[in-house]
């Protein structure tokens, strides 16, 4: 088993551990959580792996990347499944779980009992409050805002840049209790008003009221939330196979 965990890092009561695991800088491990193989946590930002090189000090890279480190946070009772990647400055909350292959960039915060699904990539500056899914193949690019009891479909995409690539980022907002279906595209800078709901496929380009069901290319308003939840009843008491 190969493991590293940094002279600064603090782990707080049971851990359970497998191998090839990295723990950079003064990383928090909170009590009871479980860390699969190939997990890194505290990974140094883009601009410190350029010093390493400039400097090119005969060092042990993990002592290197150590000492770069300022370290991340993972609350009590997580599950942070193999080959993820937890950036520096990173601040997860109590029973938060991760697919495989989850990169959590930068100077992001996941609250409690989130849920991010394989092979999602959070790009750093993001904000997702607890409660909340997100599933697999989601990209969400930096200066996202994604509120409470979000649920997001499989490979949705999120954008910041409405003429990329420019030098203006701009933020995007989405309310609590969204729901994105999926293979949506969610355009920057636009607000997803609370309870609303992007149908499957859609692409998103202007700020949707809240409890109000958009879907299409643009998508466009085609119903309320009141409607979406009695066809949701209606469809879950059927049991009939092929669907009309």
């Amino acid at each position: 088993m190969t493991l590293f965990i940094g002279r600064k890092c603090e782990i707080y009561g049971t851990l359970i551990i497998g191998s090839n695991i990295k723990l950079f800088g003064p990383s928090k491990i909170g009590l009871n959580t479980y860390l699969d193989d190939f997990v890194t946590v505290g990974y140094p930002i883009r601009s410190k792996l350029k010093e390493i090189i400039r400097n090119s000090v005969n060092q042990s890279l993990d002592e290197l990347l150590d000492e770069l480190s300022e370290g991340s946070s993972i609350g009590e009772g997580c599950i942070i499944r193999r080959n993820s990647i937890i950036y520096e400055r990173v601040n997860i909350g109590r029973g938060v779980e991760l697919g495989h292959n989850v990169v959590i960039r930068e100077d992001t915060t996941v609250e409690n009992s989130c849920k991010i699904g394989t092979d999602t990539i959070i790009d750093g500056y993001v904000h997702i409050k607890s409660d909340t899914v997100i599933q697999s193949n989601v990209y969400i690019p930096p200066k996202v805002e994604i509120g409470s009891r979000v649920f997001i479909a499989p490979h949705v995409v999120f954008t910041n840049d409405r003429y990329p690539p420019s030098k203006r980022i701009v933020k995007t907002i989405v309310e609590d209790d969204v729901i994105i279906g999926a293979n949506s595209t969610i355009v920057a800078g636009i607000i997803i008003g609370k309870g609303a709901v992007i149908a499957a496929g859609s692409v998103v380009i202007k700020s949707v009221e809240p409890y109000t069901v958009v879907a299409g290319i643009p998508a466009k308003p085609i119903m309320n939330r009141d409607e979406y939840e009695k066809r949701k009843q209606m469809y879950e008491s059927e049991y009939y196979f092929p669907l009309k």
